[in-house]
């Protein structure tokens, strides 16, 4: 197949923007429910179990689940592409960062800072995500984005603010856990760059690696807490709200690039005060209605983005699950799978075209 130029009508723009918001800003804000929920569940379990110990549990559910789902979905059928030797690299990358270093950081900061400051210096993994995105990786962030970056930041700020002085803490805890935040940053931005492999495998490796040592921090501590009831909902809690939301989060990444997926994922802190509102029967305050309205701006401001402009795909062999859409005309072997969507090794030839995007894994050109 040769170059190929194409100039999409109105229809062709729309129905492209609504693909992409089903497929991406949906499941990144599925994510961010499934995320969210977790954490005033994941707050009655720590009164139950040691912090590492509850730590663990909810990486290896996340693992173990994954690798259950895994197994029942190869029995049925090949969906996704496995993990290719040239994305190892970035796989290990995103398991060191996010899966051990982050959280050991995390650990050690929390005992140096307040509950509150904590809170708010969490806040920081979609900033470091999307200035990685920007700076490092040259993802496209326009004004609108970087404003409802803004926005959404100054929602989760606002939730997570407390007016209580609390004890002086120096500056190690707050410099762990902004050094936490940027590991997981970093983790995100590589994550997206092998996204385009089978989800569940990469999120069931960043589970059994956080989980194994999470699980070897709290040997090393001295945790032995007996195997019960909670732990086994930590386990499941872990499954949803670590595993299954990551899942849906790389699927999200595929689709909006790392900054945007991270900033839809931030209203995570949001979710999470309004499950707990519902748990444990508080009262609504003008900050949680405050918070809403930002991260409703935010999100607003990015479901309406519109960017469009004349662009170049160079020729590219790659294998993701797709559909034969402007991007994949290509033709097909014998042994090439039937039906749609489908997944095999295919070749982009060049293309030319206009019409709204994001900085998804079929674009990611200079500007």
């Amino acid at each position: 197949m040769g170059n190929w130029i194409f100039d999409e009508n109105q229809n062709s723009h729309d129905s492209f923007v609504a693909h992409v918001m089903t497929k991406g800003i949906q499941l990144a804000l599925l994510a961010a429910l499934l995320f969210g929920v977790s954490a005033p569940v994941a707050k009655l379990l720590v009164t139950q179990l040691p912090v590492q110990s509850l730590a663990a549990a909810l990486y290896i559910g996340s693992g173990f689940g994954l690798m259950l789902v895994s197994g029942i979905r190869r029995g049925i059928q090949k969906t996704e592409p496995a993990i290719q030797p040239a994305q190892l690299p970035y796989l290990a990358g995103a398991i060191v960062s996010g899966g051990i270093i982050a959280p050991v950081l995390l650990l050690y900061g929390l005992r140096g800072t307040p509950g509150s400051n904590a809170a708010l210096f969490l806040n920081l993994e979609s900033v470091f995500t999307v200035l990685i995105a920007w700076f490092v990786f040259r993802e496209n962030l326009g004004p609108r984005i970087a404003l409802g970056m803004v926005v959404i930041v100054a929602g989760s700020v606002l939730l997570s603010w407390s007016d209580g002085a609390g004890p002086a803490y120096g500056l190690r805890g707050p410099l762990a856990l902004a050094g936490a935040c940027l590991f997981w940053g970093i983790d995100n931005n590589l994550t997206q760059k092998i996204s385009t492999a089978n989800a569940v495998q990469i999120a069931k490796w960043k589970g059994l690696a956080g989980g194994g040592t999470n699980l070897l921090l709290a040997y090393l501590l001295g945790e032995r807490p007996a195997v019960g009831a909670f732990v086994l909902l930590a386990l499941v809690v872990g499954f949803l709200g670590y595993g299954v939301s990551l899942v849906l989060y790389i699927r999200a990444m595929r689709d909006l690039g790392a900054a945007r997926a991270g900033n839809y994922f931030s209203i995570s802190p949001f979710v999470g005060a309004v499950a707990g509102l519902l748990l444990f029967q508080e009262n609504i305050t003008i900050r949680l209605i405050g918070s809403g309205v930002l991260m409703a701006l935010g999100i607003w401001l990015h479901v309406t983005e519109r960017h469009s402009h004349w662009h170049v795909h160079e020729p590219m062999t790659h294998d993701h699950v797709h559909i034969h859409d402007m991007h994949h005309q290509h033709e097909h072997g014998p042994g090439d799978p039937k039906g749609e969507p489908h997944s095999h090794p295919h070749v982009h030839s060049r293309l030319e075209h206009s019409h709204p995007h994001f900085p998804d894994i079929h674009h990611q050109h200079d500007h």
